[in-house]
């Protein structure tokens, strides 16, 4: 998501080193599925020009392992754009590493409208909170009906009344269905497009 104004390029749950943990365990996976990942998000940078990227969360995957070269290098590109993680639970690298490859970690990122989060709040604590939540984590999803009683489950943003949760910027992520409401607004990933639904 880019927030124009404050030339802001948010991203949640990348989970760069997540087929290296696989592979580690002997689970094949395709090797530059993450550095394509890494490719697109340089190619929104090149784009839109940001001044800051808020990463919300799950960064890297788990341990270290291989792919953090890829990361720490891919950070290296972009000396001028401060890079923000806001801590997710798969975040579990010491600060030192997140801190020499470039990156501002932090619990929280706020600003006068908006609080960025790792976790979607529970609903009690909705009312509580005055600025509008921003969130990942759950890489949500919504399951699209044909005509046929075919289905297919497509990633998507959230956005409810007062927060929002934005979907899994890495591939290598499943989906977790969200239930919405009649104030919810949805719009899915479609291949290249995003769609009202």
């Amino acid at each position: 998501m880019y927030w124009r104004e404050e030339k802001t390029l948010i991203v949640a749950d990348l989970h760069i080193g997540k087929v290296g943990h696989f592979r580690k365990a002997g689970i094949a996976i395709p090797k530059l599925l993450e550095q394509e990942d890494l490719s697109v998000l340089s190619d929104l940078i090149y784009e839109l020009h940001p001044a800051r990227v808020i990463f919300l969360g799950d960064l890297f995957h788990s341990e270290m392992n291989n792919d953090w070269n890829w990361l720490q290098l891919w950070s290296g590109l972009f000396p001028s754009v401060e890079m923000v993680l806001v801590k997710g639970n798969h975040d579990i690298l010491h600060p030192s590493y997140y801190s020499e490859a470039g990156f501002v970690v932090v619990d929280t990122f706020a600003t006068r409208t908006f609080l960025f989060v790792h976790e979607p709040l529970k609903m009690a604590q909705l009312p509580l909170q005055e600025k509008y939540v921003v969130s990942g984590h759950i890489h949500p999803g919504v399951k699209l009906f044909g005509m046929g009683r075919q289905s297919l489950k497509v990633s998507c943003f959230y956005f409810g009344e007062n927060q929002a949760v934005l979907p899994a910027f890495g591939r290598f992520t499943g989906k977790s269905c969200l239930k919405t409401t009649s104030s919810s607004v949805v719009f899915g990933i479609l291949g290249n497009q995003v769609v009202s639904l």
